[in-house]
């Protein structure tokens, strides 16, 4: 569709790219979909043992696994046991936490390292990722006290296994999915949450395959026809060298934009998981916060406005994966503070580098994305400091006692920080479009 003219592009498009695009998405989640709402239906069923419905979701975790990983599956079922053997072992320790995360790490390490060929194991990383998170919060949980006992090897099983997030997550706590296996009542709120993530997942796949990759070039020409002479969109980068008639800042600013497409199209792919994750969480029960006697279907993956108008780094790492974040903040940050804030942090970062997986690409992006935040908090709160201004990386509470609040100036330093992170995610973002040339080309 690259060398296509404008006016053949839009009509190709639906045809070409959004209709296929929503029929494949659809053909390969519609049975993960249809296990969650049996599931859903299941779990209401006020007569059915609870070693039943978590029974059910364990089947039902196992069948869907066996969908997108066949039996590559097994070393997530290896990992799940580990967990649960290590918990079993260690059941009259303190220690659980650190000792399980120790362990973990060491498993995914040698698994990515010598059990199975590299490609394999990455198509599992997600899963394998859900599985660690669920088992180490579980270990900290214990040795907290927020969890009384080791749940039973069933009970176990079905919290890793949740059919509602052992293919895209997200985390879920252990009492989150207690308080789902009780089956709380079909509503119409319910409902409602699950046919709007649902939409919300597509819009963002069709964004991400069909309108963020071919962003200036056709649907917002700024260029004119300049991006359209390339032969292949991906190896402009070669093509715009030889382009004698432009300038120099001209390839720089057709550089920074097809940069920029790159990092769209990985962050729109991002919020098809983000929005999926929430439906098919949402469709099997999980995901509600309680208030009274009214339940709040309210799960948030992602932020994409925050990610894409963000108002710092920092907004941006919260509002990426907003489950994850609160894991690593919870049982990676607060339990690093006592070593300080910027070894805290560096750990924190360290740890979600690890624990996906031995990638230079995101482990780059993350370790670059911890020294950013650090620096521009430590920035901005000595500025705030200074000038008794609202320009924090986060943003102030109304009752705030800044004295500057709504100034020009204070707007324009914002706005400035703004401006430099999109320029730092699109910098960033580029470094996967990179990694997707060289897998292109080596295949």
């Amino acid at each position: 569709m690259g060398a296509l003219s404008r006016q053949e592009f839009f009509q190709e498009l639906p045809s070409g790219c959004l209709l296929p695009t929503a029929q494949q998405g659809l053909e390969q989640v519609w049975q993960l979909l249809l296990i969650c709402l049996v599931c859903r239906l299941l779990w209401r069923i006020g007569c059915l043992p609870s070693y039943l419905k978590h029974l059910s979701t364990i089947v039902g975790g196992f069948y869907t696994l066996y969908l997108f990983f066949e039996l590559h599956m097994v070393w997530v079922v290896l990992l799940s046991l580990l967990c649960y053997l290590i918990l079993f072992l260690c059941r009259h320790s303190s220690s659980r936490g650190p000792f399980l995360s120790i362990t973990v790490l060491i498993y995914l390490l040698l698994g990515e390292l010598h059990m199975m060929d590299t490609n394999s194991w990455h198509k599992m990383r997600g899963s394998q990722m859900v599985v660690a998170m669920k088992a180490i919060s579980l270990a900290f949980d214990l040795d907290k006290g927020t969890v009384e006992s080791v749940p039973s090897p069933v009970e176990f099983m079905g919290y890793i296994y949740f059919v509602g997030t052992v293919i895209f997550g997200p985390w879920i706590s252990f009492n989150s999915y207690r308080e789902a296996v009780e089956g709380r009542k079909l509503s119409m709120s319910w409902f409602i949450k699950v046919i709007c993530s649902w939409m919300k997942s597509q819009l963002c796949l069709v964004v991400s395959n069909c309108v963020a990759p071919y962003l200036f070039p056709y649907f917002i020409p700024i260029m004119g026809d300049k991006l359209l002479h390339s032969k292949k969109r991906r190896k402009i980068r070669g093509s715009v060298g030889s382009l004698k008639s432009v300038t120099a800042s001209l390839v720089l600013c057709v550089r920074w934009l097809l940069a920029y497409e790159n990092t769209m199209s990985f962050h729109f792919s991002n919020y098809f998981v983000s929005y999926f994750s929430e439906t098919t969480t949402t469709l099997a029960g999980a995901g509600f916060t309680e208030e009274k006697d009214h339940l709040k279907w309210d799960l948030a993956v992602a932020k994409p406005l925050n990610v894409e108008f963000p108002r710092s780094m920092a907004e941006v790492v919260t509002s990426w994966n907003q489950p994850m974040s609160r894991w690593l903040n919870t049982y990676v940050f607060r339990k690093a503070l006592k070593l300080g804030t910027f070894q805290a942090v560096l750990l924190t970062y360290t740890a979600s580098t690890l624990l996906h997986g031995l990638s230079f690409h995101i482990g780059a992006v993350l370790v670059t994305l911890g020294f950013m935040t650090y620096i521009e908090h430590v920035l901005r709160k000595r500025l705030s400091a200074i000038l008794n201004a609202c320009v924090l990386s986060k943003r102030c509470p109304p009752d705030c006692k800044h004295q500057n609040k709504k100034a020009f100036w204070v707007y324009f330093i914002n706005g400035s920080f703004s401006v430099l992170a999109v320029f730092n995610l699109t910098y960033l973002g580029s470094v996967f479009g990179s990694s997707a040339d060289d897998m292109d080309s080596d295949e």
